[in-house]
């Protein structure tokens, strides 16, 4: 019994329902076609109902920025000073300044309660595809999901090599695509979107690696993970490269590069 059990019958729960519904609209319920189609629903009603948490990122990160020249002046203000009042006062000083400027009391806290539905959402794919029931994804359907193909490839294969030249294709080309979307979403949107005046050296460095590291990362994790979970991926960034292009294009951070540019 994992923590993750009841948010993986959930997530199992939406597969099989946009399955059953993909099916009375009279699609063939054995097809890849079919299948990938229920995995870009399932990405859809995920996003969808984790929009209240990014506008919360949204609201953050602007009243981050436009906190930030106050907060660089208490730091200047109490450098190096440890004592116990001068630590509550930086500490009160701090408090104020964050409540001037609305910024949240729980900080980024929301946003990593998106960590749990997107290790369920992995648990239930990888499980699915190995040919594991999960919650409402009966034998039947995973059956069915583990017979349907893209391309001639399974949805529940994996790996790079050893299928055959078509297989190489597909999987590679998918991971290619999957890491091309996120890198122009973390160089084009993401960084240009973000304030990064006054912030440490290591993390301004891991800033600007970013793009390319989580590149890199699709393309060695496409070669281990089911065909399905790559499908996944691809969709999944295509709804965060609009995502990010709309909080570029209309709710720029105060600050940064996106809110400068010629409107």
């Amino acid at each position: 019994m994992s923590f993750l059990d009841p948010l993986s019958h959930v997530l199992a729960a939406l597969i099989a329902a946009a399955h059953v519904g993909l099916t009375s609209l009279g699609a063939d319920p054995t097809t890849g076609t079919t299948w990938l189609l229920c995995i870009a629903a399932v990405v859809a009603a995920v996003r969808v109902a984790l929009l209240p948490l990014v506008a919360h990122g949204v609201r953050l990160a602007h009243a981050s920025a436009r906190a930030r020249p106050q907060l660089q002046d208490l730091a200047k203000r109490y450098p190096n000073r440890t004592d116990p009042a001068s630590a509550r006062r930086h500490m009160q000083e701090r408090r104020r300044v964050a409540a001037e400027h609305g910024m949240p009391r729980l900080g980024c806290l929301p946003m990593l309660a998106q960590l749990p539905i997107w290790l369920a959402l992995y648990h239930v794919l990888a499980e699915v595809a190995a040919g594991v029931p999960v919650g409402a994804m009966s034998p039947e359907l995973v059956g069915s999901l583990g017979a349907a193909t893209l391309l001639g490839v399974p949805l529940a294969g994996r790996g790079y090599l050893g299928a055959g030249a078509a297989h190489l294709a597909v999987v590679a080309g998918m991971a290619v695509v999957a890491a091309a979307l996120a890198y122009l979403t973390q160089r084009y949107l993401v960084a240009t979107n973000t304030v990064t005046d006054g912030l440490p050296g290591p993390v301004a460095i891991a800033q600007q690696m970013m793009p390319a590291l989580s590149a890199i990362g699709l393309i060695v994790a496409g070669g281990v993970v089911p065909v399905a979970l790559l499908a996944y991926w691809v969709c999944n960034s295509v709804w965060t490269l609009g995502q990010a292009a709309v909080i570029w294009r209309w709710f720029p951070t105060p600050g940064s590069p996106a809110a400068s540019r010629p409107r």
